[in-house]
């Protein structure tokens, strides 16, 4: 029998459990810019129609009283470490599919866990003695039937779809419900009138493969509740990536430049935590009309340097003709390779190469001082200093601010730091002695305005009291934003 165990509004319930006054409230985790979508919904927030991947301010205009959460990536991914260290105790064969979730092949465990049913109850005892939260259990006896059976049930829930029941599953089962089955397959399924699993099987393979291409050799084998799909428990990473949804859409070359550099300092991280090279970058463009175009490049060397990353990225990017403005920018890596694995260099000299590797040298040492010292000692010159496009020099001003309440401490003045990053303003930010802040915005009047009005809600677990102004003279040689102690 094969389990899936699935978290149950995994983000918001950790957000919930740690923070007992958001217990029965609408919570969201999710940025607080109008261009921010829901990572993840309470319970409660879902009676309102919010799910994951709404923009923010459609989920505030269903629920006004929506509480939103910043959430920690870093939180997240330590309760998931020890979820799957729970799971490794019921059987060797676990499988993460994501950060929530993942797969259990019991089968032969029987003698050591009990029955898929009190396996299942004691994973789910485990985890609330353990981390207090709640997850919904399914066991079939193959993947997608479990998967479907974890979601049945939901929250705090258990299905088990028995050998015996599989065939009435199978035959009354929503197609709409198969893993797979997306908006375009729907629309094919209407034409044919399919509208459960068990309407597959009134099709031949040949008429299926015409219509679904590869798909439609799948369909045609859960039909008939054949899930060759093994669970795989050391299944490789296959691609790292990393993109941001911008708080507002950008055109200048030079705006991309700064977050494709940003994404490539990510990506790259990553790549070298995993001790791993790459030699396949990729590029993603979300524009202002929410249509997509994603670029890709193989190279014939092996790369983990942010610098050659960027470089690439860049080069994909230059190589379009783009006439729209853009909201969301991505960058990617695939097709790895251990670092430690021997790599044949080149007989003559090769400067990319060189350069590649005096970078990465570079890098990793960088991120090794952040690991030590924190994520924000130290970064890229040129992701501190974010220029100030010359279109906008004739229209500068700039205002003095003074902003009053619980607002003093590195939390508040990094993120003011990167909320003005993101309007383009330059300026600075700092503490003083009477317990206020003080900080300096330049730029646009626009920018501006929608900057003091971001002051006035505050950033995360700050209280803002007052926010007072006072116009001052703009300073054109000042081009970047900066704390101050």
């Amino acid at each position: 029998m094969i389990l899936h165990v699935d978290m149950d509004a995994f983000f918001a319930s950790v957000e919930q459990r740690d923070n007992p006054d958001l217990l029965g409230k609408p919570v969201i985790v999710a940025g607080h810019s109008s261009r921010s979508v829901v990572s993840a919904a309470s319970y409660e927030a879902r009676k309102f129609g919010i799910h994951s991947a709404m923009p923010v301010f459609q989920a505030r205009q269903r629920c006004p009283h929506l509480i939103i959460q910043p959430g920690s990536r870093e939180k997240y991914a330590r309760d998931s470490r020890k979820i799957m260290a729970i799971l490794r105790q019921f059987s060797p064969l676990v499988e993460p599919v994501s950060i929530d979730e993942a797969f259990l092949d019991i089968t032969g465990c029987e003698k050591l866990i009990g029955t898929p049913e009190q396996a299942a109850k004691k994973i789910k005892t485990e985890i609330v003695n353990q981390l207090a939260l709640t997850c919904s259990v399914g066991a079939a006896p193959v993947r997608f039937l479990a998967k479907i059976a974890s979601d049945m049930d939901k929250p705090d829930g258990l299905t088990i779809i028995c050998p015996e029941a599989m065939a009435q599953v199978i035959e009354t089962l929503p197609i709409s419900k198969v893993p797979g089955v997306g908006a375009r397959a729907m629309a094919q399924m209407k034409s044919l009138q399919i509208k459960t699993l068990g309407d597959v099987k009134k099709f031949d393979l040949k008429i299926l493969t015409n219509k679904f291409g590869s798909f439609g050799q799948r369909l045609f084998q859960l039909a008939k509740g054949i899930d060759p799909t093994p669970i795989e428990p050391e299944r490789p990473r296959k691609s790292i990536s990393a993109e941001a949804t911008l708080s507002r859409d950008i055109s200048d070359p030079r705006d991309v430049q700064s977050v494709l550099l940003a994404q490539a300092h990510r990506v790259g991280k990553a790549l070298r935590a995993g001790n791993q090279k790459c030699r396949k970058v990729s590029i993603k463009l979300k524009f202002s009309d929410f249509s997509q175009i994603s670029r890709s490049k193989t190279l014939e060397t092996w790369i983990c340097s942010s610098n050659a990353i960027f470089d690439q990225a860049l080069f994909l990017y230059y190589n379009l003709n783009i006439t729209k403005r853009i909201r969301l920018v991505g960058v990617g890596v695939s097709e790895f390779q251990d670092t430690e694995k021997p790599i044949q260099r080149s007989l003559f000299t090769d400067q990319n190469q060189e350069d590649h590797r005096q970078w990465e040298a570079v890098d990793r040492a960088m991120d090794s001082v952040l690991a030590k010292f924190g994520p924000d000692v130290l970064n890229k010159a040129n992701l501190k200093a974010h220029k100030v496009s010359p279109k906008y020099i004739g229209e500068l001003c700039a205002v003095e601010v003074t902003i009053t309440g619980r607002v003093q401490g590195v939390c508040f003045r990094h993120e003011t730091h990167l909320a003005a990053q993101d309007r383009r303003l330059s300026g600075y930010v700092r503490n003083m002695p009477d317990g206020s802040v003080q900080a300096l915005f330049q730029g646009t009047q626009e920018n501006i305005q929608d900057m003091l009005a971001w002051c006035r809600k505050g950033a995360t677990f700050s209280e803002v009291k007052d926010v007072t102004t006072r116009t001052v003279l703009a300073d054109p040689a000042l081009t970047h934003f900066e704390i101050r102690y």
